[in-house]
């Protein structure tokens, strides 16, 4: 480079020729003379080209001595001589260029430089740089900081892989193989790298297995990607194959030129998020990763890479608490032998946008002063403070209070202006969401709110139906409220210092709308007393109202003693009456006596603990044995009353007196009840009663129904406890006193049926009073139950059995109630054991996902289990229960049949919410006596027997398995099995046998006798009369069939002590009942059409009136009635018996149903039959031979045997078989005929009708029936058994199934015919009265009047004897 100055400034270009100096190398050389002339300067650039290096330093001299410029008037100067750059040819087109010393390449080419290829391995040439030629620069530079390669060096982690296996050893920076490998790494790695502008050094940091890659950095200047890449490429030429380096796998990772941003920096859940990654280099790819998990574009994640900018941005939609953590982005830009890989990375924090307000819920009086004075504020609050925040308040409910909303800081408030007018009474205890709704402004919203409870107070008031009440009467307060969204009703009595909480649930009622509850005393007593305050509460607001109750004193009925209770008394006799109280009651009482209506006063007396109002009373009207009550009342000061119990007198005459004492008169055997009285007894006297019997003169004691003074009190007491208001807490401490004095009374309760039924009266009553489910007071409960159970008082329990009493079901319904009633504690019900009692229960818990499967065994090791599957249970209420009870004694002193045992343990389940519905329930039972045979499944029927209760197995179902029998029904109760000493075949009877085989002829006999009708109805229904007694005979025989068809089966099952569906009985019951009214009903319609026919001779009517009449009558009656029944006594389980498919008895009387119409309907036809036999026996004209009387009684006869079946009329012995202890002859002969009923209707209807039988004979013969019909013109010899008018002989046979011939005996026609009648008669009534009157006038000439009359109708059957006398005469 030459430098000069010109002055006047003009730059000046000189080239030297080429000269070969020295002809192996070439160097070009461009100096710059640089001349001092006075300003203006110009600098002059001189390129020499050399092709030998020698020349240079004269060159140099040349320059400096001499200028080879002439420029006139310009001065030069040489201001400095250098050698910048030293380029030498490499190619056609390519040089290579060296700087000088103290010169270096400008900071503008410094990435465009390529190292120039080196010619060997030798490292000691210096570094050239490829340059096109021909070169026009950039040349090197005087060195500085801002020169190629003259900056701070920067550090590059660089990686390469060795295609050979790893070793251990490369692990251990000191071992052999380690430093081995390191040092000819490096050597390589410097020999390449060496010519990277401003390269320092390559240094081996460690190996890392996946074959053997090197990890290593290089510090030099900033290099081109190019640059690396060629540099890489000449590694494997300075390094031993044996190294097996792979030249495609160097890859560079740069961590600190990426500049990450991310916006929002402070991120909240459901903000959008923005990452941006930016290199100030050129890439082909970007990958970006959470933690270790690439990212691609989805729903909430959207990459867009602009390589223009050399950007990429990660956006990311409704941000969560998962997306926190770190976001990478990976810039890749790869050639064949270098990769290079900026990567930055970024933590990202989300914060959940907490919104808190001040309240969660709040309640709010709307009709409080202070509420409508100051409002309410409500406020939400995020815990950090942003700038960007957004705020809404929405409002929502039925009662829209808005308010204004005002930001402050991080919280939003909200100011309500509350006003009663907004919040009516019905809106009460109405919810308002008031939700705020806050915003980042980054797309995160969070919303929370909060209920505000908008209460009224409520305006309560309250009422009774007496202010002042008297004792044992009854008594509502009733108390309203104008808000009907309450949420619980209490009642109180404040009473002096005391105050009383009801808890009585069978007292208090409570209605919705009006808001309204109803407390009902039935019985006041001074527990009532007091002040009654009834309070409304809805949330934490009570509103309340109250009134006074006063009770005034007045005597119980039951603690009212009569003396006598029952006694005979003389005429004009003064006899003894008195009531009596405890002494130290109140005795401001008006007390009176009335005997028949009639009002007497009383005598004041105190009788040791008792106070006793007597009346001396005389009959003076007196009348035979008349009975009448007397009975005292007891009148307060308010002018209330009570009744006593009534005294029973009855009028005796004098003479029949027997006993007469201080207890009283009476006749021999009658009776006298006096009342208990126990002068120790504190009260006086105790309930009861002492029943005397007139024997020999002299009252003895027939029956001690006194209470002992203990079971007395304690029945006292239980009724006060049922009337108290308290009654719930006092019950636990009452069943415990209960216990104890049971156990103490033990002895005298096993002698006493009366006591044994007033703890029976004890436990039925606190039964009803919902007990807390401690395990204390059930103990108590199911002891006392126990105790009188006990086999020590089984004879008393026989005793109450066999007076009817209901003692024992009401027993089993107190447990099943106190059961049911049951109030689990913490959720739990004990399982609780007495001696001969057990009970288990559960509580319904929401998604039971269990069974109810509880077992229970007694002291004899006899087991019951209960089973309920886990869908039945989900059907029921959250918090109900399910309660079981297992009795070892119970079930055998409970009535039963003579033939039936209780053969298990008896199980009682129950349930606490009510079903209509069917509830499956199975049950095993272990038998007690495997002798026994056909268990039967029953449950305890309180309804039946007259309320006093029985065994019914409606519902369930029984498997017998072994010594076990499994129960499967469809409601809930008491259950146990019932078994019978043998349930073998060898029990049916001798009437079974002949049930069973007589139904199965008549069935057969029936299905013949409708297929012989079927083939000859054509035949044998040529007129009216014989049409409908073959139509009544074909229903008869079908709806036979059918009932005994129905019959059979059932009886069958029945015997075989298979159990059937009571579905199944109640419809086999219904149709056996049915088609039996059918088969009576037809029967009546035969009688009838006969009974027609035989007294309205000449009275037709026609065939479709008859057969509408005989339908009418023969189905539809007996719909009705069977239709009627079943209405009546099915929704009260009475319809059919429980042990066979027929109507009940015992309960309805629903056989009354067929018994009636039977009977009538016998009745009737027995009177039809009669009027039959009366006409065969009424005297024709003309004298009878004897052999003519044999006839007649044998026709008689035989009209019988053909009517008895076809009438019904063997169903009368059906009586004879209803009367009590009636002889078994009876029933077997019922059996005979009705069991063949089909049968003789066979015989008596079909085969021994001629009519018939000729049908049959000459069905398919040539010769028509009607040649035979046209007999019935001629005349010829009639039977003596037709010996009688030819109207009745003709109806009777067409009935009967006779031939119509008319034949007349002994008579022989006089005289012509008229013209008329010589052709056969043209219709039935012509015929009937021709005969008629050859019948008459047989013995002498035609009368034509007397034909004519008969013809017109005119003429009837009494006037036809009287007429035809006449004639005769």
């Amino acid at each position: 480079m030459l430098d000069y100055k010109l002055l006047p400034i003009h730059e000046i270009d000189s080239t030297l020729g080429h000269e070969s100096f020295y002809p192996e190398m070439q160097r070009q050389k461009r100096n710059m003379l640089i001349l001092d002339l006075p300003l203006p300067e110009y600098t002059v650039d001189i390129e020499v080209s050399l092709q030998d290096s020698s020349y240079l330093e004269p060159i140099k001299d040349y320059f400096r001595n001499s200028l080879p410029i002439n420029i006139s008037n310009v001065q030069t100067t040489v201001s400095n001589i250098s050698i910048t750059t030293v380029c030498q040819p490499s190619g056609e087109n390519s040089s290579c260029c060296f700087c000088e010393n103290g010169y270096a390449w400008p900071s503008t080419v410094c990435s465009d430089v390529m190292p120039c290829p080196s010619l060997s391995l030798e490292p000691a040439l210096p570094c050239g740089y490829m340059q096109e030629m021909p070169f026009y620069g950039p040349y090197c530079e005087p060195q500085t900081e801002e020169s190629c390669g003259m900056g701070e060096p920067i550090v590059m982690n660089m990686s390469v892989r060795l295609d050979s296996d790893f070793q251990d050893d490369l692990k251990n920076s000191s071992s052999v193989l380690y430093q081995k490998y390191k040092a000819d790494l490096e050597k390589a790695f410097y020999d390449s790298y060496r010519c990277l502008p401003g390269f320092v050094s390559a240094t081996v940091t460690s190996f890392s297995p996946g074959s053997v890659f090197v990890n290593y950095e290089v510090r030099t200047g900033a290099a081109s990607f190019t640059q690396l890449g060629d540099s890489h490429r000449a590694v494997q030429n300075f390094l031993d194959s044996f190294y097996q380096l792979n030249p495609f796998t160097f890859t560079r990772v740069i961590t600190n030129e990426t500049n990450f941003t991310v916006k929002p920096w402070s991120i909240f859940e459901g903000d959008t998020v923005r990452l941006t990654c930016e290199i100030n280099s050129t890439f082909t790819n970007v990958t970006w990763y959470h933690f270790d998990q690439t990212i691609s574009n989805s729903s909430r994640y959207s990459i867009e890479t602009v390589l223009a900018t050399r950007r990429s941005i990660l956006k990311i939609t409704d941000v969560t608490m998962k997306d926190s953590g770190s976001y990478s982005c990976v810039f890749i830009m790869s050639s064949p032998y270098h990769t290079e890989i900026h990567n930055a990375t970024e933590t990202i924090s989300i914060f959940p946008l907490q919104v808190t307000p001040n309240f969660e819920d709040i309640d709010v009086t709307c009709n409080s002063p202070e509420v409508q004075a100051n409002g309410l504020l409500l406020s939400c609050c995020i815990d950090r403070h942003l700038t960007s925040l957004k705020v809404s308040w929405k409002v929502n409910g039925t009662i829209n209070i808005t308010g204004v909303s005002i930001l402050n800081g991080n919280c939003t408030e909200y100011q309500l202006s509350i006003n009663e007018s907004l919040c009516p009474p019905e809106m009460s205890g109405a919810v308002t969401t008031y939700t705020c709704e806050l915003e980042t402004g980054h797309g995160a919203r969070r919303a929370r709110s909060i209920g505000v409870t908008y209460l009224r107070k409520a305006h309560v008031t309250i009422s009774s139906t007496n202010t002042r009440v008297s004792e044992g009467y009854e008594f509502n307060v009733t108390c309203e409220s104008d808000v009907s969204n309450y949420d619980s009703i209490s009642w109180k009595i404040q009473s002096e210092n005391d105050t009383k909480t009801v808890d009585c649930v069978m007292c208090i009622k409570n209605y919705i709308f009006p808001a309204t509850s109803v407390l009902t005393v039935k019985s006041a007593s001074q527990d009532w007393r007091g002040t009654y305050i009834c309070t409304f509460s809805q949330k934490n607001l009570d509103s309340s109202a109250n009134v006074t109750i006063e009770v005034i004193s007045l005597p119980l009925k039951q603690n009212i003693l009569i003396d006598p209770i029952a006694t005979s008394i003389q005429c004009q006799v003064p006899r003894a009456l008195q009531c009596c109280i405890r002494a130290e009651t109140v005795r401001d009482y008006r007390v009176t006596f009335w005997v028949q209506q009639n009002e007497f006063q009383v005598e004041e007396k105190k009788k040791d603990n008792l106070l006793c109002y007597m009346y001396n009373h005389t009959q003076k009207e007196c009348n035979k044995d008349e009975e009448f009550m007397a009975y005292c009342k007891f009148i307060n000061r308010i002018g209330e009353g009570v009744d006593s119990e009534r005294i029973r007198l009855k009028l005796i005459p004098e003479k029949k007196i027997s006993c007469s004492d201080s207890l009283g008169i009476g006749t021999e055997g009658a009776t006298l009840i006096k009342p208990c009285s126990d002068v120790k007894n504190a009260k006086g006297f105790t309930r009861g009663n002492v029943t005397y019997k007139c024997s020999n003169g002299s009252w003895k004691v027939l029956r001690n129904d006194c209470l002992s003074v203990p079971v007395n009190d304690l029945l006292s007491s239980a009724e006060s406890l049922v009337n108290s208001p308290e009654a719930k807490a006092q019950l636990p401490s009452y069943l415990a006193q209960l216990k104890e004095q049971t156990k103490k009374e033990l002895t005298t309760i096993n002698n006493s049926s009366a006591n044994v039924g007033a703890i029976v009266t004890i436990l039925d009553m606190v039964s009803s009073i919902p007990a807390e489910a401690e395990e204390q007071t059930m103990q108590n409960f199911l002891s006392t139950v126990d105790l009188i159970v006990d086999n020590s008082t089984t004879e008393v329990w026989e005793d109450l059995n066999n007076e009817k009493t209901r003692q024992s079901s009401l027993l089993l319904q107190s447990v099943e109630n106190f059961s049911q009633n049951l109030q689990p504690v913490n959720n739990t019900i004990p399982s609780v054991s007495a001696n001969t009692v057990q009970l288990q229960g559960i509580v319904v818990k929401e998604n039971n996902n269990t069974d109810y499967n509880k077992e229970f065994s007694s002291s004899k090791n006899l087991t019951v289990s209960v089973l309920i599957s886990e869908t039945e249970i989900q059907t029921l209420t959250q918090n109900s229960t399910i309660v079981s009870v297992m009795y070892s004694k119970l079930g055998h002193i409970l009535p039963r049949n003579t033939s039936e045992y209780v053969n298990s343990l008896l199980i009682t389940t129950t349930l606490s919410s009510n079903r209509s519905q069917k509830f499956e329930v199975n049950m095993t039972f272990a038998k007690n006596d495997s002798s026994l045979k056909m268990p039967k499944c029953v449950f305890w029927n309180f309804t039946l027997n007259n309320q006093r209760g029985n065994w019914d197995n409606r519902g369930c179902t029984p498997t017998e398995s072994g010594d076990y029998v499994i129960c499967s029904c469809n409601h809930l109760t008491s259950f146990s099995i019932l078994m019978s000493p043998d349930g073998s075949s060898s029990d049916l009877t001798f009437e079974d046998y002949i049930s069973y085989i007589g139904l199965a002829i008549s069935i057969v006999s029936l299905m013949v006798c409708i297929i012989i009708e079927a083939l000859v109805w054509k035949y044998v229904t040529n007129n009216t009369t014989s049409y409908m007694r073959h139509v009544c005979i074909l229903n008869i025989a079908t709806s036979l069939l059918i009932a005994d068809v129905w019959f059979i089966v059932t009886a069958s099952i029945t015997d075989q002590k298979q159990q059937m569906s009571r579905n199944i009985c109640i419809m086999a019951t219904f149709f056996i009942h049915f088609f039996y009214l059918c088969v009576l009903f037809w029967m009546l319609s035969l009688g009838l059409i006969l009974f027609y026919r035989l007294v309205f001779i000449l009275h037709n009517t026609s065939k479709t009136a008859q057969k509408a009449v005989a339908f009418c009558l023969g189905y539809v009656c007996p719909f009705v009635i069977a239709v009627i029944t079943i209405a009546v006594t099915l929704p009260r389980n009475s319809y059919t018996r429980k042990d066979v498919c027929w109507l009940n008895w015992m309960d309805s009387r629903a056989l009354l149903a067929f018994i009636i119409p039977a009977l009538i309907i016998v009745a009737t036809n027995l009177f039809i039959a009669a009027v039959v036999i009366i006409k065969i026996l009424r005297p024709t004209i003309g004298d009878r031979s004897s052999g003519q009387e044999r006839k007649y009684l044998f026709q008689i006869g035989k009209s019988v045997a053909i009517l008895t079946p076809l009438l019904g009329l063997t169903w009368g012995f059906g009586l004879a078989t209803a009367i009590r202890n009636s002889d078994r002859a009876f029933r077997i002969l019922f059996s005979v005929l009705n069991a063949f009923q089909g049968l003789f209707i066979l015989v008596s209807g079909t085969l021994w009708d001629k009519k018939i039988q000729e049908a049959l004979l000459k069905r398919n013969s040539s010769s028509k029936w009607s040649s035979q019909q046209s007999k019935s013109s001629s005349l010829i010899l009639v039977t003596p058994m037709l010996a009688m008018s030819y109207p009745f002989s003709r109806t009777f046979n067409n009935l009967c199934g006779k031939t119509a011939l008319p034949m007349l005996n002994h008579v022989t026609l006089k005289g012509p015919l008229p013209r008329h009648t010589q052709k056969a008669p043209g219709s039935h009534q012509e015929v009937d009265c021709f005969i008629l009157t050859k019948l008459c006038l047989g013995e002498f000439f035609w009368n034509n009047h007397f034909w004519l009359m008969c013809k017109a109708g005119k003429l009837r059957e009494v006037e036809f004897y009287k007429v035809c006398q006449s004639q005769k005469t």
